[in-house]
Protein backbone atom coordinates (compact mmCIF):
# COMPACT_ATOMS: atom_id res chain seq x y z
CA UNK A 1 0.00 0.00 0.00
CA UNK A 2 1.05 3.31 -1.43
CA UNK A 3 2.16 5.70 1.87
CA UNK A 4 3.65 8.96 2.36
CA UNK A 5 5.96 6.97 5.53
CA UNK A 6 9.01 8.58 3.81
CA UNK A 7 8.40 11.37 4.65
CA UNK A 8 7.64 11.15 8.09
CA UNK A 9 8.95 12.94 10.94
CA UNK A 10 10.50 10.40 13.34
CA UNK A 11 11.00 12.25 16.98
CA UNK A 12 12.08 11.03 20.30
CA UNK A 13 9.57 11.82 23.04
CA UNK A 14 10.16 10.43 26.66
CA UNK A 15 7.96 9.42 29.49
CA UNK A 16 8.94 7.65 33.05
CA UNK A 17 6.73 5.12 34.43
CA UNK A 18 4.16 6.52 36.17
CA UNK A 19 2.97 5.62 39.89
CA UNK A 20 -0.89 4.68 40.28
CA UNK A 21 -2.67 7.02 41.38
CA UNK A 22 -6.03 7.36 43.92
CA UNK A 23 -8.23 10.49 44.73
CA UNK A 24 -9.46 10.08 48.61
CA UNK A 25 -9.90 6.84 50.17
CA UNK A 26 -10.69 5.64 45.78
CA UNK A 27 -14.11 4.87 46.84
CA UNK A 28 -16.67 5.45 44.62
CA UNK A 29 -20.03 4.43 43.55
CA UNK A 30 -20.22 2.48 40.23
CA UNK A 31 -23.15 2.16 37.60
CA UNK A 32 -24.98 -0.47 39.94
CA UNK A 33 -24.86 1.57 42.92
CA UNK A 34 -22.33 -0.50 44.72
CA UNK A 35 -19.79 1.12 46.51
CA UNK A 36 -15.87 0.08 45.42
CA UNK A 37 -11.88 0.85 45.79
CA UNK A 38 -10.55 -0.75 42.41
CA UNK A 39 -7.23 -1.17 40.98
CA UNK A 40 -7.03 1.32 38.64
CA UNK A 41 -4.27 2.64 35.75
CA UNK A 42 -0.73 3.55 36.02
CA UNK A 43 1.81 1.53 36.98
CA UNK A 44 3.51 -1.69 35.64
CA UNK A 45 0.74 -4.03 35.28
CA UNK A 46 2.22 -7.41 35.78
CA UNK A 47 -0.66 -10.09 35.04
CA UNK A 48 -2.27 -8.51 32.25
CA UNK A 49 -1.22 -7.74 28.46
CA UNK A 50 -1.98 -7.07 25.18
CA UNK A 51 -4.23 -10.31 23.21
CA UNK A 52 -5.59 -10.80 27.21
CA UNK A 53 -9.42 -10.42 27.84
CA UNK A 54 -10.29 -6.94 29.19
CA UNK A 55 -13.38 -7.89 30.65
CA UNK A 56 -14.58 -9.07 33.85
CA UNK A 57 -11.47 -7.37 35.90
CA UNK A 58 -11.89 -6.20 39.21
CA UNK A 59 -10.22 -3.17 38.59
CA UNK A 60 -11.49 -0.03 36.48
CA UNK A 61 -10.26 1.52 33.52
CA UNK A 62 -6.72 -1.06 34.27
CA UNK A 63 -3.87 -0.50 31.27
CA UNK A 64 -2.13 -3.06 30.55
CA UNK A 65 1.76 -3.24 30.78
CA UNK A 66 3.40 -0.45 31.44
CA UNK A 67 1.80 3.26 32.07
CA UNK A 68 4.00 6.15 31.35
CA UNK A 69 3.94 10.00 32.04
CA UNK A 70 5.90 13.34 32.17
CA UNK A 71 4.49 15.67 34.86
CA UNK A 72 4.86 18.71 32.78
CA UNK A 73 1.81 19.18 31.09
CA UNK A 74 3.25 20.14 27.43
CA UNK A 75 5.95 17.99 27.41
CA UNK A 76 3.26 14.78 28.52
CA UNK A 77 0.97 16.49 25.94
CA UNK A 78 3.39 15.70 23.32
CA UNK A 79 4.17 12.27 24.79
CA UNK A 80 0.48 11.30 24.30
CA UNK A 81 0.27 13.17 20.82
CA UNK A 82 3.36 12.08 19.16
CA UNK A 83 3.32 8.68 20.78
CA UNK A 84 1.64 6.20 17.84
CA UNK A 85 0.56 2.65 18.53
CA UNK A 86 3.51 0.37 17.39
CA UNK A 87 6.36 2.54 18.42
CA UNK A 88 9.10 1.22 19.05
CA UNK A 89 10.32 1.92 23.06
CA UNK A 90 13.21 1.81 24.29
CA UNK A 91 14.05 1.60 28.67
CA UNK A 92 16.49 4.25 29.26
CA UNK A 93 17.91 4.05 32.89
CA UNK A 94 17.23 1.22 35.74
CA UNK A 95 17.88 -2.85 35.62
CA UNK A 96 16.34 -2.76 32.01
CA UNK A 97 18.19 -0.26 29.93
CA UNK A 98 18.23 -1.25 27.20
CA UNK A 99 15.02 -3.57 26.60
CA UNK A 100 12.75 -2.70 23.52
CA UNK A 101 8.69 -2.76 23.62
CA UNK A 102 5.99 -1.16 21.92
CA UNK A 103 3.23 1.96 22.19
CA UNK A 104 0.04 -0.22 22.80
CA UNK A 105 -2.29 2.51 23.53
CA UNK A 106 -2.92 6.52 24.84
CA UNK A 107 -5.55 6.77 27.40
CA UNK A 108 -7.29 10.06 28.30
CA UNK A 109 -8.40 11.81 31.50
CA UNK A 110 -5.06 10.01 33.28
CA UNK A 111 -3.33 11.20 30.29
CA UNK A 112 -1.15 8.01 30.16
CA UNK A 113 0.98 6.33 27.47
CA UNK A 114 0.71 2.55 27.65
CA UNK A 115 4.18 0.42 26.35
CA UNK A 116 4.46 -3.30 25.60
CA UNK A 117 7.84 -5.08 27.58
CA UNK A 118 8.22 -8.80 27.48
CA UNK A 119 7.31 -10.18 31.15
CA UNK A 120 10.90 -10.85 32.03
CA UNK A 121 11.76 -7.10 30.85
CA UNK A 122 8.78 -6.21 33.53
CA UNK A 123 10.02 -7.63 36.38
CA UNK A 124 13.31 -5.82 36.09
CA UNK A 125 11.43 -2.58 35.50
CA UNK A 126 10.84 -0.08 38.36
CA UNK A 127 8.25 2.78 38.54
CA UNK A 128 10.02 6.25 37.49
CA UNK A 129 11.84 4.37 35.05
CA UNK A 130 12.38 6.15 32.09
CA UNK A 131 11.33 4.95 28.36
CA UNK A 132 12.03 6.45 25.23
CA UNK A 133 9.86 5.81 22.26
CA UNK A 134 10.89 6.65 18.42
CA UNK A 135 7.91 8.97 17.56
CA UNK A 136 6.54 8.21 14.08
CA UNK A 137 2.93 8.22 12.58
CA UNK A 138 1.21 11.28 12.86
CA UNK A 139 0.52 12.68 9.46
CA UNK A 140 0.38 9.39 8.05
CA UNK A 141 -1.24 9.41 4.63
CA UNK A 142 -2.45 6.61 2.55
CA UNK A 143 -2.05 7.58 -0.75
CA UNK A 144 -4.83 5.63 -2.81
CA UNK A 145 -7.24 6.10 -0.24
CA UNK A 146 -6.74 9.74 0.17
CA UNK A 147 -10.59 10.07 1.69
CA UNK A 148 -9.17 7.86 4.94
CA UNK A 149 -7.96 10.24 7.59
CA UNK A 150 -5.29 7.87 9.49
CA UNK A 151 -4.03 8.69 13.13
CA UNK A 152 -1.86 6.89 16.10
CA UNK A 153 -0.80 4.63 13.57
CA UNK A 154 3.16 3.37 13.11
CA UNK A 155 3.51 3.01 9.38
CA UNK A 156 4.84 -0.65 10.17
CA UNK A 157 1.96 -1.63 12.38
CA UNK A 158 0.08 -0.86 8.65
CA UNK A 159 1.75 -3.10 6.83
CA UNK A 160 0.80 -5.56 9.62
CA UNK A 161 -2.76 -5.53 9.63
CA UNK A 162 -5.23 -7.71 8.05
CA UNK A 163 -6.42 -4.93 4.75
CA UNK A 164 -7.85 -5.32 2.05
CA UNK A 165 -8.79 -3.14 -1.33
CA UNK A 166 -11.79 -3.39 -3.24
CA UNK A 167 -13.48 -0.83 -5.63
CA UNK A 168 -11.48 1.68 -4.16
CA UNK A 169 -12.62 0.71 -0.62
CA UNK A 170 -10.16 0.14 2.36
CA UNK A 171 -11.45 -3.46 4.12
CA UNK A 172 -9.43 -3.19 7.75
CA UNK A 173 -10.36 -6.91 9.89
CA UNK A 174 -11.75 -6.41 12.92
CA UNK A 175 -12.59 -8.78 15.92
CA UNK A 176 -15.58 -6.66 16.92
CA UNK A 177 -18.27 -4.24 15.66
CA UNK A 178 -19.74 -1.36 17.91
CA UNK A 179 -22.83 0.53 17.40
CA UNK A 180 -22.72 4.36 17.93
CA UNK A 181 -24.84 4.69 20.81
CA UNK A 182 -22.47 2.57 23.17
CA UNK A 183 -20.13 5.21 23.10
CA UNK A 184 -19.84 7.13 26.26
CA UNK A 185 -16.97 8.63 27.99
CA UNK A 186 -14.60 10.91 25.91
CA UNK A 187 -17.46 12.12 23.68
CA UNK A 188 -17.09 16.07 23.43
CA UNK A 189 -13.22 15.91 22.64
CA UNK A 190 -11.78 17.76 19.91
CA UNK A 191 -9.45 14.95 19.09
CA UNK A 192 -8.52 11.68 19.03
CA UNK A 193 -5.42 11.85 18.14
CA UNK A 194 -4.25 12.15 22.32
CA UNK A 195 -6.57 10.10 24.02
CA UNK A 196 -9.39 7.92 24.00
CA UNK A 197 -13.32 7.19 24.03
CA UNK A 198 -14.78 4.55 25.66
CA UNK A 199 -17.52 1.82 24.95
CA UNK A 200 -20.30 1.40 27.62
CA UNK A 201 -20.97 -2.16 28.73
CA UNK A 202 -23.34 -1.74 31.48
CA UNK A 203 -26.21 -2.96 29.55
CA UNK A 204 -25.94 -6.84 30.15
CA UNK A 205 -27.96 -7.77 27.24
CA UNK A 206 -26.43 -5.84 24.73
CA UNK A 207 -22.95 -7.00 25.81
CA UNK A 208 -24.08 -10.47 25.68
CA UNK A 209 -25.78 -9.83 22.06
CA UNK A 210 -22.52 -8.31 20.62
CA UNK A 211 -19.91 -10.90 22.06
CA UNK A 212 -18.61 -8.31 23.85
CA UNK A 213 -17.55 -10.11 26.76
CA UNK A 214 -14.82 -11.54 24.17
CA UNK A 215 -12.71 -8.25 24.01
CA UNK A 216 -9.24 -8.17 24.85
CA UNK A 217 -6.48 -5.64 25.29
CA UNK A 218 -5.15 -4.90 21.57
CA UNK A 219 -8.22 -5.77 19.68
CA UNK A 220 -9.01 -3.85 16.11
CA UNK A 221 -12.57 -2.46 16.59
CA UNK A 222 -15.02 -0.69 14.33
CA UNK A 223 -17.12 1.92 15.37
CA UNK A 224 -19.58 2.31 13.05
CA UNK A 225 -21.50 5.89 12.09
CA UNK A 226 -19.11 7.71 14.30
CA UNK A 227 -16.75 10.02 12.46
CA UNK A 228 -13.65 11.16 13.97
CA UNK A 229 -12.16 13.83 12.12
CA UNK A 230 -12.18 16.44 15.01
CA UNK A 231 -13.18 14.69 17.73
CA UNK A 232 -15.58 11.89 18.04
CA UNK A 233 -19.37 12.59 17.05
CA UNK A 234 -22.41 11.00 15.23
CA UNK A 235 -22.53 10.94 11.68
CA UNK A 236 -24.71 8.43 9.89
CA UNK A 237 -22.39 6.24 7.03
CA UNK A 238 -19.06 6.81 8.81
CA UNK A 239 -16.97 4.55 10.48
CA UNK A 240 -14.11 4.93 12.84
CA UNK A 241 -10.79 1.75 13.57
CA UNK A 242 -9.56 1.64 16.55
CA UNK A 243 -7.84 -0.64 18.98
CA UNK A 244 -8.81 -1.51 22.74
CA UNK A 245 -6.16 0.50 25.12
CA UNK A 246 -7.86 -0.09 29.08
CA UNK A 247 -10.04 -2.23 30.09
CA UNK A 248 -13.78 -2.46 31.33
CA UNK A 249 -15.17 -0.09 33.88
CA UNK A 250 -17.58 0.24 36.70
CA UNK A 251 -18.05 3.84 36.23
CA UNK A 252 -21.03 5.07 34.20
CA UNK A 253 -20.54 5.96 31.02
CA UNK A 254 -17.02 3.99 30.73
CA UNK A 255 -16.08 1.00 29.20
CA UNK A 256 -13.05 -0.62 27.49
CA UNK A 257 -11.31 2.65 25.86
CA UNK A 258 -10.50 2.77 21.75
CA UNK A 259 -7.70 4.91 20.58
CA UNK A 260 -8.60 5.85 16.96
CA UNK A 261 -6.69 4.94 14.21
CA UNK A 262 -8.82 5.60 10.85
CA UNK A 263 -12.08 6.90 9.96
CA UNK A 264 -13.65 8.27 6.65
CA UNK A 265 -17.40 7.43 5.30
CA UNK A 266 -18.07 3.73 5.00
CA UNK A 267 -18.09 4.95 0.98
CA UNK A 268 -14.49 4.40 1.42
CA UNK A 269 -13.42 2.95 5.03
CA UNK A 270 -15.32 -0.95 6.11
CA UNK A 271 -14.82 -3.63 8.71
CA UNK A 272 -15.03 -7.18 8.24
CA UNK A 273 -14.63 -9.89 11.38
CA UNK A 274 -11.44 -10.78 11.50
CA UNK A 275 -10.90 -12.92 14.87
CA UNK A 276 -7.20 -12.63 15.02
CA UNK A 277 -7.50 -8.71 14.58
CA UNK A 278 -5.06 -8.18 17.45
CA UNK A 279 -2.11 -6.22 18.18
CA UNK A 280 -0.45 -8.87 19.76
CA UNK A 281 -0.56 -11.31 16.05
CA UNK A 282 0.87 -8.12 14.51
CA UNK A 283 3.62 -6.66 16.75
CA UNK A 284 4.60 -10.15 18.88
CA UNK A 285 6.75 -12.85 17.02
Amino acid sequence: MKTNKEKLVIQSVCGSIHHPTMHGSGHWVGYDGYGRIPVGPGGITYNYQIGDSCMCIPGDHVEPGVSIKNMNDKENNALQTLSCIGNQAKVTSGDAKGSIGFVTGTHGGVDHVMVYFDKEILEMLCIGDHIQIKSCGQGLKLLDHPQVFVMNLDPSLLEHMHLKEQNGCLEVGVTHIIPAYLMGGGLGSTTMMSADYDIMTQDKETVAALSLHDLRFGDIVAIMDHDNHNGPHFHKGSVSIGIIVHSDSYTSGHGPGVTVLMTANQQYLKPYIEPEANLANYMIK
